[in-house]
C-alpha cells in the first residue's frame, strides 16, 4: 500500500510539473532545500503575491535588520521603511551613510525581521540594486511623510534600493518553515 501511496504522490508531482510549465512560465516545481528560485521561473503575479508577503510581514515587525559586509566584518543595523513600488520591493537609506557604501560595494544582504510575539522571525536576503528614478524617490516620501523631514527625492543624498533575487523564508517556534521568492 505504501507504494501506491508513493507512486501517487510521484505522479501528482509530474503532474503539477506539467501543468505549470505549460502555463506561461509559472512555477515549475515546488522547491526543497536549498534551491533557489530566480525570477525567471516564477509568474508576474506570484511574484507580486510573494512581495505583499513579505511587506505585510515587516510592516507588522516595525523595525528590522538589515545585515551588510564591511570588508570581512558583518554589519547589522535597523531599518524601518519598505515599499513596493512599480513591482519592485525597496528600502531607503542615505547616501552619505556607511551602510549605503556597503550595499554600493557588496550588494548582497539579509534582512531579519521578529514579530512581536517573539516567537515568529523572517530572514530576507538577495541582492540590492540602487534606483535613482526621481518618481520612485517621490512616491516612497508620499508613502512615509516622516521621511520628508530628513530627505527630498532629488537631494543627491536619498537612495532607494530595489531587491533582487529575493529569498524570504519564514520561521516559527510551532509551524514548519515557508519560503518565498521574488
Amino acid at each position: 500500500m505504501k507504494k501506491i501511496e508513493l507512486l501517487a504522490a510521484v505522479f501528482a508531482m509530474v503532474l503539477m510539473v506539467i501543468l505549470t510549465s505549460c502555463n506561461n512560465n509559472q512555477v515549475t516545481a515546488p522547491t526543497q532545500g536549498n534551491e533557489v528560485v530566480t525570477n525567471d521561473t516564477i509568474s508576474k503575479e506570484t511574484m507580486e503575491k510573494n512581495m505583499q508577503k513579505v511587506q505585510a510581514y515587516l510592516k507588522e515587525c516595525g523595525a528590522f535588520f538589515i545585515a551588510t559586509v564591511d570588508g570581512d566584518q558583518p554589519r547589522v543595523r535597523p531599518f524601518g521603511v519598505s515599499e513596493i513600488i512599480n513591482g519592485r520591493f525597496y528600502i531607503m537609506t542615505g547616501k552619505v551613510k556607511d551602510v549605503f557604501k556597503q550595499m554600493a560595494a557588496n550588494g548582497k544582504f539579509e534582512i531579519c525581521a521578529l514579530k512581536p510575539s517573539g516567537s515568529e522571525w523572517m530572514r530576507l536576503s538577495g541582492t540590492l540594486v540602487n534606483d535613482e528614478t526621481l518618481a520612485v524617490k517621490e512616491e516612497f516620501l508620499n508613502r512615509n511623510e516622516n521621511l520628508k523631514s530628513m530627505y527630498k527625492a532629488d537631494d543627491d543624498n536619498m537612495a532607494v534600493l530595489y531587491i533582487t533575487n529575493a529569498t524570504a523564508r519564514f520561521f516559527s517556534f510551532t509551524e514548519p518553515e515557508r519560503k518565498v521568492n521574488f
